[in-house]
């Protein structure tokens, strides 16, 4: 196994592909990161409903300066 890794390793270098798409790569990685404590972030506040609270509280205060 390590045999073709080493060999297509060589074959992608001598044909000068070396770096290329690495970065491409890496901001791929970094999107999943983020996506993934979105995720996070949104299952937890669903779940404890903090936000509809957030939103209530703000809601209030609005009318409470508009009478």
């Amino acid at each position: 196994m390590l045999t073709v890794y080493v060999f297509f390793q060589s074959w992608f270098v001598a044909r000068g592909h070396g770096d290329e798409g690495q970065a491409t790569a890496e901001y791929a990685l970094v999107l999943l990161g983020a996506a993934a404590v979105a995720l996070l972030l949104v299952a937890w506040a669903t779940h404890t409903n903090r936000i509809g609270k957030l939103l209530d509280s703000v809601v209030e205060k609005l009318l409470a300066e508009v009478k």
